[in-house]
């Protein structure tokens, strides 16, 4: 892209702007080396690079590119066998840890959100944890090497420091002695070339011997190493000497290791600062409240609302604009000062910011076209050096547009014909548009020519546009209008300001009655578009308003359902609560039924009080398939008479009415007979008109005897049969009873009785255990049984 083109469009102060939201000198170097890209699937990928980025710094912020710098210097000179020096191996191992430290955050984060193309370059970055460790364990956070780097520079270095310390204690021996104080100009200890000194008053130099390494500015101080610590310094200047060929040593050593990851290193630095400019464009966009745009290569684009991202934000006006759908050329014409310009850099700016992979200020939805070149003369280019009038500057920049552009270029012209008698001007402006749309490029230009808008009203593919004016105000609005051709707006600007009436008349005869007909047409086209845009605003309201009714009929029909599952949850489990009461009644019945059997001496068999109430289990009703009744529902009472089939509602249960008693009924609940609350009845059949056949008494749970229930049965004299017939009757007593244990006297004889009671013992469900009688119980007489 023409670097020129570039500047004018202003894409210079855009590359600054994201220069300076890098984190790292690697960001900020692809940044400033960022160029529009001509290639659709490579605008693609570095856009969805952004947006990901963009999505990653919204969730989690920048990530952690701290410690990171640019170490490809060091890295190059390692590499050719120099040796780094403490500074340049700190950068190499906090650059590696942090490429480290953005690997992890990066991976991290993906597993959560997937962010693929940016997860794949934190993926590619190697760690290199043991030259880290290597450097961090020589080499202190102040670019020191530690005493701890090797035995033998710990080893110096405690020599020295032991060294310096003989050293001051002598010195200050001699500086605390009162004759050697009054030969000293201060009585203090300082360094001189690396060797120690005192400074001694000038006249004294006769009297203190030793090596002069210096003197004060007025020569009255002589900075003088006394004889007596002379080779105590030569000492300490061989220790330094081994300390620096150690130091040598280890840096050399870590410089080996550095060279031997040189590359892997270098490959880090490009995938670290791409991933810094990944970041550098999300905090743009998110600064610019920019969008990520739709691309396409077919020529065209269509901004909503789009911004120029240079105007601060509280006076920029959005512009809409469509272009290569249905027109390929737009005509904008208007008054100067109007945002014509304005309008023209930003399709320009933000086509070229898409090309570049960064979101564009507009709404999403905006889309732009990958264009091969961006052409724009924009701008007065008159040189006095070249001696070129604005016409002829214009002219040259056009003439090499014409010469260079495609079908699939993008041309910006400004003021076009400008600069030149006005008909020789509108004509040319009319031929170089008329070679440019033949051609098919994409052109929107601006003009002040009558001319051109009725070129743009009579030829297809071309759109006049303009820029809104308020006569009211006498102020531009700065909206673009496409669709609408501009206005002089003279005549009535000249009569707000107070122009005399006949002069605007007059004037208004001087102009052409084709001329007047275009204003005529235009003020025609300005009125219905102002109403249309009235109506437009009115149907968004509307559309606003509907919206607002969907959304809260949503919320409520939402509201419903959700009570609606409430109510029927409410509704079982008060059906759920209600069949448990009625199992508890006839648990409570059955209970009654045994007192009863107990207290009367009907043989009531407790296995079959069991399987009624497995009946009465099984009849609990399916909670989830209830049918659910209205509310208030009142079930209408039928007449009842004896022998009619019934349910009994409280127990859910079928039965039969054997006799009626005021409001109460006795009804045949399969073995049972109860009364029951005839609103507690519902006929399900009446009886037939012949008398039904009454219960056998053998079901009835009244007892025989009025006896209470024995421990023993004796069955002496019986015969098997009859016996096995009295000890179940016998049991069945005794476990209603709750008695624990009973005994069966069935006498010693043949053993015949004996042994079929007990074989009949075995297998009955209320014996847990059998055995014969002890001594002092009746010996092999008598069977005692242990009830469950």
């Amino acid at each position: 892209m023409d670097t020129k083109i570039l500047a004018t469009l202003e894409y210079p102060k855009i590359i600054y702007r994201l220069s300076q939201h890098a984190a790292t000198s690697l960001g900020k170097a692809a940044a400033e080396a960022l160029q529009p890209v001509s290639d659709l699937e490579t605008v693609k990928d570095t856009l969805q690079l952004t947006d990901e980025a963009y999505a990653a710094d919204r969730l989690k912020g920048s990530a952690p590119f701290g410690g990171i710098v640019d170490i490809k210097a060091a890295l190059h000179r390692a590499r050719i066998g120099g040796t780094l020096n403490p500074a340049e191996l700190l950068e190499i191992a906090e650059t590696a840890r942090g490429g480290r430290r953005v690997r992890k955050h990066v991976g991290g984060l993906h597993e959560d959100h997937p962010i693929p193309m940016l997860a794949s370059l934190a993926d590619q970055i190697l760690e290199h944890k043991p030259l880290e460790d290597a450097i961090f364990e020589c080499i202190d956070e102040q670019a020191e090497v530690m005493d701890s780097a090797s035995l033998e520079l710990a080893s110096i270095r405690r020599e020295l420091r032991n060294g310096e310390s003989r050293i001051r204690e002598k010195l200050e021996q001699m500086i605390r002695s009162s004759s050697v104080q009054k030969m000293l100009q201060d009585a203090i200890i300082t360094l001189r070339n690396d060797r120690y000194v005192i400074p001694v008053k000038q006249e004294y130099r006769s009297h203190f011997g030793g090596i002069v390494h210096d003197q004060s500015g007025s020569g009255a101080t002589l900075f003088i190493e006394p004889e007596a610590i002379v080779a105590m310094n030569n000492k300490l200047r061989e220790l330094k000497a081994g300390e620096q060929r150690e130091i040598e040593k280890i840096l050399q050593k870590l410089t080996a290791l550095a060279a031997d990851d040189v590359e892997d290193l270098l490959l880090n630095l490009d995938l670290l600062g791409r991933i810094d400019f990944a970041y550098a464009k999300a905090r743009l966009a998110h600064e610019m409240k920019a969008t990520l745009p739709r691309m396409n290569d077919r020529g065209f684009l269509k901004l909503k609302r789009g911004r120029h991202p240079l105007i601060a934000a509280d006076k920029v006006v959005p512009i809409d604009v469509e272009l290569g759908n249905n027109y390929t050329a737009i005509i904008v014409t208007g008054p100067n000062t109007g945002g014509k310009t304005v309008s023209l850099k930003t399709i320009g700016l933000l086509s070229l910011m898409a090309m570049s992979g960064l979101f564009v200020p507009a709404e999403d939805g905006s889309q732009l076209c990958v264009f091969d070149a961006i052409y724009a003369d924009i701008g007065d280019e008159q040189s006095i050096e070249q001696s070129l009038s604005t016409f002829s500057s214009h002219l040259k920049n056009i003439i090499r547009i014409l010469s260079s552009m495609t079908s699939k270029s993008l041309v910006l012209l400004d003021e076009l014909g400008a600069g030149t008698d006005p008909a020789e001007g509108s004509a040319l402006a009319i031929a170089i548009l008329e070679h440019v749309h033949a051609l098919g490029s994409r052109i929107v230009a601006t003009t002040h020519y009558s001319e051109l808008k009725a070129y743009a009203y009579n030829r297809k593919g071309v759109i006049n546009a303009s820029m809104e004016f308020d006569v009211a105000t006498l102020s531009p609005t700065y909206r673009l209008l496409v669709g609408v051709p501009g206005r002089s707006n003279a005549f009535a600007i000249a009569e707000r300001l107070g122009l005399a009436r006949p002069i605007i008349e007059h004037a208004r005869g001087e102009v052409s009655e084709e001329d007047q007909r275009v204003e005529n047409m235009i003020a025609s086209l300005e009125e219905n578009r102002i109403g249309a845009e009235t109506e437009r605003q009115t149907a968004e309201t509307l559309r606003r308003e509907m919206e607002a009714l969907r959304a809260r009929h949503e919320a409520e029909r939402r509201r419903f359902e959700e009570q609606k599952e409430k109510l029927l949850q409410k509704a079982q489990e008060e059906a759920r609560e209600a069949v448990a009461k009625a199992k508890r009644e006839a648990e409570q019945i059955i209970a009654d039924l045994r007192k009863l059997a107990m207290e009367e001496g009907a043989s009531v068999k407790e296995h079959k009080l069991i399987e009624a109430r497995r009946r009465l289990d099984e009849a609990a009703p399916e909670l989830q398939k209830t049918k659910r009744t209205g509310a208030g529902t009142v079930r209408k009472p039928a007449k009842i008479e004896p022998g009619d089939e019934v349910t009994v509602y409280s127990l859910n249960q079928k039965g039969t009415v054997v006799d009626l008693h005021g409001s109460e009924a006795t009804v045949q609940l399969g073995i049972m007979k109860m009364k029951v609350a005839l609103d507690d009845l519902e006929l399900i059949k009446s009886a037939p008109a012949v008398k039904a056949q009454q219960p056998k008494q053998a079901a009835s749970l009244k007892r025989s005897r009025d006896d209470s229930v024995k421990m023993e049965l004796d069955l002496r004299g019986e015969n098997l049969e009859e016996a096995i017939m009295e000890v179940d009757r016998f049991l069945d007593e005794a476990f209603l009873s709750g008695l624990g244990m009973v005994a069966i006297i069935h006498g010693k004889g043949t053993g015949v009785l004996r042994t079929g009671i007990q074989q009949y013992l075995r297998k009955h469900s209320h014996v847990k255990s059998f055995r014969l009688g002890n001594y002092g119980e009746g010996g092999a007489g008598v069977t005692v049984a242990e009830l469950k």
